[in-house]
């Protein structure tokens, strides 16, 4: 597992989706989940706005945690951990 120095959730993967907008980050999103083995947590970076609403909704509808979200003036991150 990866971890930054600050106080962020450690993860398995990343997957940076800066500079692409929906629905791009929700479709790759999609298709990093299904590589990623069962308990695993993916960081997910997007500068999209809309993953605000998209990435959790992505999140309830398939049941998996979104344990972590930040976002700053450049970024927003994830931190989704894999289900099933």
């Amino acid at each position: 597992m990866t971890t930054s120095p600050t106080n962020e959730a450690q993860y398995s993967e990343c997957l940076d989706t800066s500079g692409l907008y929906c629905p791009e980050p929700i479709m790759l999103l999609h298709e990093k989940m299904d590589e990623l083995a069962t308990g695993e947590v993916l960081l997910v970076i997007a500068t999209d706005p809309a993953t605000t609403r998209d990435i959790p909704k992505f999140c309830q509808f398939l049941k998996h945690p979104l344990i972590q979200q930040e976002e700053d003036e450049q970024q927003y991150r994830y931190w989704i951990k894999k289900n099933n």
